[in-house]
């Protein structure tokens, strides 16, 4: 073969795997994009059917609110009501199968992997946040010392309690000779942002089984909080009353404050005479679900405010991805 033919072979061949290549390259282009669509397809379907499957499950939760209030059995609120008991996780598909009106096979077998938990909480277990000042920047000095029996019971610092009640009033005080100079924090609405007032997070972790930030004052409801809330909410009462007025609604939730008074035995007086310190009924409550749906897991919590047995509003809600890891049940606090 001649010189000149075998450069020329040479050069064929080159062109040949070039062309290989931009094929392989444009294929692989190809691909991709579709693989792209598909996941993308796949990502808007899964967060589409994840928000219809978590509003429905709020909206169980303000029928099973609503119910409980227009039954009417008494006039207190406690951990032994339908509301208080958890939903363990389930298969959806299961849910759909029980309702007899639901004659969609499609809709069953295009949710076989999804799996639902959550739980209802009683808002007012808590200690609340909001109690420290008023909207005119007045604290309330009642409500710093519960505060301040809390934070030496969890071995707190008082002195980020005096950080936290100023902060906190200088962002509640809505005055003009207050916001002019533009200096006065955010008012927070999460405990995540108590941080913004001074609270180390370390502090915000140890505070936030104990405490919660509703819009308005707020009682604590004894048959519901936690022995450590009750114990800083009232100043007379010891540890062990407390912790006795937990074991005794265990066997009969408590129906009024005189039936309180009346577990302590030691005189009205046991019993703080402010009406937003204790009770037995409950206005705000913190709805927690967490879906699973597939390898997605979504979690959301929502804020209702029941103002009556026909008005039950939503005061907030917020959503996001879960770790995948975690476990699928949602956290139950009794």
């Amino acid at each position: 073969m001649s010189r000149r033919a075998a450069r020329q072979a040479g050069a064929a061949l080159l062109m040949a795997m070039l062309t290989v290549a931009l094929v392989a390259t444009f294929a692989t282009a190809a691909l991709w994009q579709q693989w792209r669509s598909i996941e993308v397809e796949s990502a808007e379907r899964a967060r589409v059917q994840s928000s219809w499957i978590l509003t429905g499950a709020l909206d169980w939760a303000r029928l099973v609110l609503r119910e409980d209030m227009r039954s009417g059995n008494d006039s207190s609120d406690h951990l032994s009501e339908p509301w208080a008991v958890p939903l363990q996780e389930a298969r959806l598909s299961s849910f759909l199968a029980a309702d007899k009106n639901n004659t969609s096979t499609d809709t069953t077998e295009d949710i076989l992997d999804a799996f639902l938990s959550g739980q209802v909480i009683d808002a007012q277990s808590l200690m609340n946040v909001r109690n420290l000042a008023s909207t005119d920047g007045k604290v309330q000095q009642s409500e710093i010392d519960a505060f301040a029996r809390l934070f030496d019971l969890l071995q707190i610092d008082r002195a980020e309690l005096e950080k936290l009640v100023e902060n906190f009033r200088f962002a509640l005080d809505t005055s003009t000779a207050n916001q002019s100079g533009a200096l006065a924090p955010l008012a927070p609405n999460k405990i995540e942002e108590l941080v913004w007032l001074g609270l180390s997070p370390a502090t915000v972790s140890k505070l936030q089984p104990y405490i919660t930030i509703l819009p308005i004052r707020t009682a604590v409801n004894v048959n519901t909080a936690s022995a450590e809330v009750i114990y800083a909410s009232a100043p007379q009462l010891s540890m062990a009353d407390a912790q006795n007025l937990v074991s005794l609604r265990e066997r009969s939730p408590f129906k009024s404050i005189p039936d309180i008074v009346k577990a302590v035995g030691r005189g009205p007086d046991v019993i703080p005479t402010d009406p937003l310190a204790l009770d037995v009924r409950t206005a705000f409550f913190e709805v927690r679900a967490r879906l699973r749906l597939d390898k997605l897991v979504v979690e959301e919590r929502s804020l209702i405010h029941r103002l009556s047995a026909s008005e039950i509003v939503v005061l907030w809600r917020e959503r996001g991805i879960a770790d995948p890891t975690a476990l699928a049940q949602a956290p139950v606090r009794r």
